[in-house]
């Protein structure tokens, strides 16, 4: 029988052991998280307060832009706190509690993404049809199918992954609990259970993966029957940011699950890490507000409201 260690924190550690480094990395993150923050509550407080962005599109984007706050606030301001304090110690009910939501968040995200690929079909591909198929009730019950998904996700990992014994080292080589980090303090032929699940996600993940390709086949084979070039344009402007967001997000996930846990944080860990943890929060919004016009309108509306309110 494998010796084991009864673990009741882990030490997280970061990018570097160098208090100063360990500050400016910390800087960074808060400058890119108050961005992410600011882009996300503004998507939020746009499509909630203009009656003109109520259409299924912007319901949808309005959820995912609360996902991308999630996402973030998960993993992010506890490296925050850890870095300015000097202190990377997580108890095992944290480090549990964080690898849950973190996972939901991911898992969500997927889902969310796949649910605004089926809405740009119809609404492009059966248009005529797009208000009867698309009413309240298929978005409320498709955001409910998004997040009963991520927490069902969640769960399923998180409980195959803290199911294993871990041998010697509490040490994460990373800035927070993921998956991959955790595993490799396991003890040897403990993670088949997690590697299961991690099979059976994959699978569902390829699934959304190829439903969002055939809605994107069908859509471009549609817009580019369309005479008019005026509307190809704009089929096209309602269509690119989601492909965008949907290409940013996949291919930051492939290189978290790929990238092979290391010994110590190098600098592609950190550009990687930065990647496929805070760069998609931060972009989103971005995607959506510059290249949609009624987007820009309705923020530029929330402004004018707020230099009204405290003036």
């Amino acid at each position: 029988m494998a010796n084991f260690t009864i673990i009741s924190s882990f030490l997280l550690m970061g990018f570097s052991g160098k208090p100063e480094l360990e500050i400016l990395h910390a800087s960074l993150f808060l400058v890119l998280y108050l961005v992410a923050l600011t882009g996300n509550i503004l998507i939020i407080t746009a499509t909630s307060k203009d009656h003109s962005l109520s259409s299924p599109m912007y319901f949808f984007l309005k959820h995912l832009s609360f996902l991308d706050l999630c996402y973030i606030s998960v993993t992010v301001p506890r490296f925050l706190y850890n870095s300015f304090m000097h202190n990377g110690n997580i108890s095992l009910w944290e480090c549990i509690l964080q690898c849950f939501a973190y996972t939901l968040c991911g898992s969500a995200e997927m889902a969310m993404l796949t649910v605004m690929s089926y809405d740009r079909y119809v609404a492009i591909c059966l248009p005529l049809r797009y208000e009867i198929i698309m009413d309240v009730t298929t978005c409320v019950h498709g955001v409910l199918a998004v997040w009963i998904s991520g927490v069902i996700s969640g769960v399923m990992h998180t409980a195959a992954t803290f199911s294993i014994h871990f041998c010697g080292t509490n040490i994460i080589h990373q800035f927070f609990c993921g998956v991959p980090q955790l595993l490799k303090l396991s003890c040897s032929n403990e993670y088949i259970s997690e590697l299961g699940v991690t099979g059976f996600l994959s699978l569902v993940a390829f699934l959304c993966f190829i439903s969002i390709g055939l809605s994107y086949t069908r859509i471009f084979s549609t817009v580019l029957k369309i005479p008019s070039a005026e509307s190809r344009a704009k089929a096209f402007s309602t269509c690119l940011p989601h492909l965008s967001v949907v290409t940013l997000f996949l291919s930051t996930s492939v290189f978290e699950f790929l990238k092979p846990p290391s010994d110590s944080s190098t600098a592609l860990d950190f550009l990687l890490t930065i990647f496929y943890a805070v760069v998609p929060p931060i972009l989103n919004p971005v995607i959506y507000s510059l290249r949609n016009k009624a987007m820009k309108a309705a923020l530029k509306n929330v402004f004018k409201r707020s230099v009204h309110l405290f003036s």
